[in-house]
């Protein structure tokens, strides 16, 4: 399948989580593995996060989590099967909803926009219930705005921000790693 390159790029964030094999080293590389996408720049990626599961009907080790913000010349939809291969690449099996995983990738926000189109919402239908997305997503874009929502940070009420979640690594840093 060709990609769909749009004139104008669009700025896209993706949450990152693993919890099988090693999660930190998969959730960094897949950061990176982000810059090599077509016609999409690395802008920033958060610190890693340590989570415990939500919504998990079984024991599950806890999750490394992140988020990154990458610039794309992709269409959403394109951009979302970009990221459906590179878990795929990394082993992701979808046994059963919500089973353990070795890199899960949400597209989380693209630009403004709001959709829903089968296999593709945004915003993240659910990304505001998530202290494991909120928090990645607002050290590296603190006037981060939920289309339909609002401000992110107005999300981060009291049942979401005690969810279990700690840093993990050192500050976010600038990437200037580039693939258009």
């Amino acid at each position: 399948m060709s990609a769909q390159i749009q004139s104008l790029p669009a700025t896209a964030f993706v949450a990152l989580g693993a919890n099988l094999g090693e999660a930190q080293n998969t959730v960094r590389q897949a950061m990176q593995a982000l810059g090599q996408l077509p016609a999409t720049r690395l802008v920033h990626c958060s610190s890693l996060y340590l989570s415990e599961p939500v919504d998990c009907a079984e024991q599950q080790p806890a999750y490394v989590n992140a988020v990154a913000e990458v610039s794309t010349a992709l269409a959403a939809e394109q951009l979302l099967q970009q990221l459906l291969q590179l878990e795929q690449h990394y082993g992701r099996q979808r046994a059963f909803h919500n089973a353990p995983r070795t890199l899960d990738l949400d597209l989380l926000l693209y630009g403004d926009m709001q959709m829903h189109v089968p296999g593709l919402t945004l915003p993240h239908p659910r990304m505001h219930e998530r202290a494991f997305v909120l928090l990645p997503l607002l050290e590296i874009a603190p006037q981060a705005v939920i289309p339909g929502l609002g401000p992110a940070a107005a999300c981060l009420t009291a049942p979401v921000a005690a969810q279990g979640i700690r840093r993990l690594g050192a500050a976010a840093a600038r990437t200037e790693a580039s693939h258009a």
